[in-house]
């Protein structure tokens, strides 16, 4: 079935119909329709699989992914146009332009912690470039899973695009056979796994992963409200965020009055949070209990767990040791080590003693601290007095460097990403300069050496 839905799909891309813009703007209007008439049914697979509030689904993944797509029906037909390029003298008389072209067959592989946004995202973005689509999302968010597959099925022929999802081996299948792209949002370790079967196929990839990333409060930030956001970032999706600043580092003359308000951020948002129906889980019993091995050290607030509904409290371990639990791998859950630093250098030291972060968070007032500290860290994106909202802009391309990932997408970077831009050089006919002919000579040479130097 597998391999018939990917043979069905080369066929069909075969045929050059994606090619056609209005073709394609015909799926993206239909699909916003389709997730427009869902919403409630989408909303209540979030919380039957991580337990989000309606609000929250909204904001952190329905909303995004039809604002993608308002963004992208609005635009798609300045984007599919050829991009005029400037032509060299020695290529006289010539144009020159880029050409967008979808690469074929995509496949799409994402993940649990948001389900619908890091899967519907992509597609927007492979769809709008003209590309079919093999869409393979997460088992553990299974009811998100069959809500996306419903959604698909009554949009898209499967030949255009078709969900993939059910076994435990499903990945290992898919990944065995020939794409034309590959999206990858997840782990690292089975991110480096799709990465060596893309390279069977010299198939090109993005691939979205994570890391450890910090959230730096100088002794010039506005102590209270740096710990709000922070609060904010943290325990949206109870810390199962890719770009939740994973661990604070605040400068030891302020970190004491930080944690206090910290405290009282958590109490304000989140009270009573086993309890409160509004407050997520974790996504099942393995990773409930991964989490839970990571609350060591000095917990000034939280700790509370709830190991049948799957729910731990916000945590926040002061002060945090570098050789803390929490401090020895991805968090990706709601505790937050609070370390100190004395020094910028101290800070980047510890920075860099962890893989590279995804995202950057600084909280400072001073315009030369942000200027100072972002070129010496590497991070794929990031906000400078506030957490995760830099990847909620169409306009700021969103991915990871290094360690965090490669490639990236959202607004028009995603139509980039699953596009192939082939770059053109159209020649007149009417003028063709003599001396690139050989028989070469002095004065051949010349005029070459005249265009090129």
């Amino acid at each position: 079935m597998l391999e018939k839905t990917i043979e069905a799909q080369r066929a069909y891309f075969k045929t050059d119909i994606t090619l056609n813009v209005n073709f394609r703007l015909g799926y993206l209007k239909k699909l916003k329709a389709a997730i427009k008439t869902r919403e409630k049914t989408i909303v209540a697979a979030l919380k039957s699989d991580l337990g989000k509030s309606a609000e929250e689904s909204y904001m952190s993944e329905i909303g995004m992914v039809l604002e993608d797509l308002s963004y992208h029906i609005k635009k798609l037909k300045k984007w599919v146009k050829p991009i005029k390029r400037s032509s060299p003298l020695a290529q006289f008389p010539s144009k020159s332009y880029m050409l967008p072209s979808p690469y074929g067959n995509v496949l799409i592989i994402s993940p649990w912690n948001y389900p619908f946004l890091l899967s519907m995202q992509p597609l927007v973005g492979a769809i709008a470039a003209g590309n079919t689509v093999l869409l393979k999302p997460s088992r553990s968010s299974a009811a998100t899973s069959a809500v996306m597959n419903e959604i698909i099925e009554s949009v898209f022929p499967p030949e255009l695009a078709a969900c993939a999802y059910g076994s435990d081996d499903i990945n290992n299948a898919v990944l065995e056979h020939k794409f034309d792209y590959i999206f990858f949002t997840g782990g690292k370790d089975v991110g480096k796994t799709v990465y060596a079967a893309a390279s069977k196929f010299l198939t090109p990839v993005t691939l979205e992963l994570g890391g450890k990333s910090p959230a730096v409060v100088d002794k010039t930030a506005k102590i209270d409200l740096a710990a709000k956001r922070v609060v904010f970032g943290k325990f949206l999706n109870v810390g199962q965020t890719c770009v939740a600043p994973d661990y604070a580092i605040v400068h030891e003359s302020v970190a004491d009055r930080f944690v206090e308000h910290v405290k009282f951020w958590i109490r304000k948002l989140y009270p009573d949070a086993l309890a409160n129906p509004d407050y997520g889980k974790i996504i099942n019993a393995r990773h409930f209990e991964r989490v839970k091995s990571l609350i060591d050290g000095n917990v000034v607030i939280g700790g509370g767990c709830d190991e049948n509904a799957h729910k731990i409290e916000p945590t926040v371990i002061y002060p945090a040791t570098l050789d803390c639990a929490a401090m020895q791998q991805e968090i990706f859950g709601p505790i937050l080590p609070v370390l100190t630093y004395s020094t910028d250098d101290e800070l980047i030291k510890i920075i860099d003693e962890h893989p590279t972060p995804l995202a950057f968070y600084l909280f400072t007032s001073k315009t030369k601290n942000e200027k100072s500290l972002l070129p010496r860290v590497g991070f794929g994106g990031g906000c400078v007095n506030d957490t995760i909202i830099h990847l909620a802009s169409t306009q700021l391309p969103f991915g990871g460097v290094g360690g965090s990932g490669m490639g990236s997408y959202h607004g028009k970077k995603s139509f980039e990403t699953f596009s192939h831009y082939k770059s053109v050089l159209k020649k007149s006919n009417a003028i063709d300069l003599p001396f690139r002919y050989t028989p070469y000579s002095k004065k051949k040479d010349k005029m070459i050496r005249f265009f090129l130097k």
